[in-house]
């Protein structure tokens, strides 16, 4: 059993009831420095339901908005304990979570929906379901930022690419040219958004050329924009890689965020020295 106060517990099931094994995650959650989820479901643009999760600081706000897209697309958010959630939440951004079509556990149709056509229905859905929680007085709809890695990083650059919504964004570990159809490619020459783009040098699942390409085309064009390269790193740095890497990256994300979304909790510039990303040994 996972929530958004533990990474996960053993429960034990026995004519249907259920009794708690373990607690790993009682003395992380009686900091008070884990913020609770909030469900809800929004209805896209040709009436499809749109699941998802906000998640909020303290405080009556309005809050920025961070709208944090999954990577995938055949993968989901769900109730869970996700580092990148709390760490924004607690720097003072609300965070919009949802699972467009393509994504998993909603059933086969939900999952194929997008087949070969990556851009259309899901890009209708998150941005329904970001329109929706804005409706809410807490979050600040005139300060958003998108967000995403992998499949998460193409949505953000194709979204960016299309509107000038957004106040900043972050396109990590992404792929930008899908190659099939010019519909599907995230329009790089039309973005206007400041963008951060990360990426691995050790990432073979999206290539590193697709990051730098990204990069200096908004460089090339003036675009506000920076490139965070992670050495010795693949796919995984966020999830698992070196604990120095993963707490720059934190860093730098929210020095980003500072720039353009500043909160009285991440007011920017950053004071504290930043840990930059450290060379492999032997390089």
């Amino acid at each position: 059993m996972a929530h958004e106060r533990s990474a996960g517990e053993l429960v034990a099931l026995s004519g249907g009831s259920r009794r708690l094994l373990t607690r790993f995650g009682a003395e992380l959650g009686g900091t008070g420095r884990l913020h609770p989820m909030r469900e809800r479901t929004a209805t896209a643009p040709d009436g499809y339901p749109v699941h998802g999760w906000v998640t909020t600081p303290p405080g009556p706000g309005p809050h920025p908005v961070l709208l944090a897209l999954h990577g995938g697309p055949f993968s989901q958010h769900g109730w869970s304990l996700l580092d990148d959630v709390q760490v924004h939440v607690s720097a003072g951004y609300a965070v919009v979570q949802c699972n467009p079509r393509g994504s998993s556990g909603y059933g086969a149709a939900h999952g194929r929906a997008i087949r070969h056509a990556w851009g259309g229905l899901d890009a209708d859905d998150v941005l329904a379901f970001l329109d929706a929680a804005l409706a809410d007085p807490a979050l600040d709809a005139d300060r958003v930022g998108v967000m995403g890695g992998s499949y998460g990083g193409y949505l953000t650059a194709l979204l960016v690419g299309r509107t000038d919504r957004f106040a900043a964004a972050v396109v990590e570990r992404g792929f930008t040219d899908p190659g099939r159809s010019g519909a599907q490619s995230a329009p790089a020459s039309a973005i206007t958004t400041p963008t951060m783009v990360v990426h691995a040098e050790q990432d073979w699942r999206t290539p590193l050329e697709q990051g730098t390409r990204l990069y200096v085309e908004l460089k090339r064009r003036g675009v506000p924009s920076e490139l965070l390269l992670f050495p010795g790193e693949g796919h995984e740095l966020s999830r698992s890689g070196r604990p120095r890497h993963r707490q720059a990256r934190f860093e730098h994300l929210l020095r980003w965020w500072a720039r353009w979304l500043p909160t009285p909790a991440n007011p920017g510039p950053a004071t504290a020295e930043l840990v930059e990303p450290e060379a492999d040994e032997g390089r």
